[in-house]
């Protein structure tokens, strides 16, 4: 977890340090535009419904999405479906990512790569599906 979630706490501040300056001025590059869509979409990804607690494999795999750019492209309504059907998905189609993160508590180079691959399957599939 704390590998994955390295990036978002620096994220999340830099979002709120450009959100804050963003209010007093209209005129933002793009870099500061995508920096800030970024971290609306990473600040909606944290959200959690009451009483309905994510297991520490799957608040990895959804982090790992958002920190690692796979939500960019992704509008922001649409972030918690993205997520909640990633975890379907790869429950149902790679259901050993999720035992090695409980198991092993690290992501070894192999798994980053697994995980990777099975995001960006999802991903492109979602998209497809959304006509995104």
């Amino acid at each position: 977890m704390k590998k994955v979630a390295g990036t978002l706490r620096m994220d999340l501040a830099q979002f709120r340090e450009l959100e804050a300056f963003a209010q007093f001025g209209s005129d933002l590059d793009k870099s500061t535009i995508a920096q800030l869509d970024r971290g609306r979409r990473l600040t909606e990804l944290l959200k959690q419904d009451q009483y309905e607690p994510l297991g520490v494999e799957r608040q990895v795999a959804g982090i790992y999405a958002g920190t690692k750019g796979f939500l960019d492209d992704i509008p922001i309504p649409l972030v918690r479906r993205f997520e909640k059907e990633l975890y379907g998905y790869i429950e149902d189609h790679h259901g050993e990512i999720y035992k090695e993160i409980v198991e092993k508590k690290d992501i070894s180079p192999e798994l980053d790569s697994r995980l990777k691959e099975a995001v960006q399957t999802f991903h492109d599939s979602f998209k497809k599906e959304n006509s995104l």
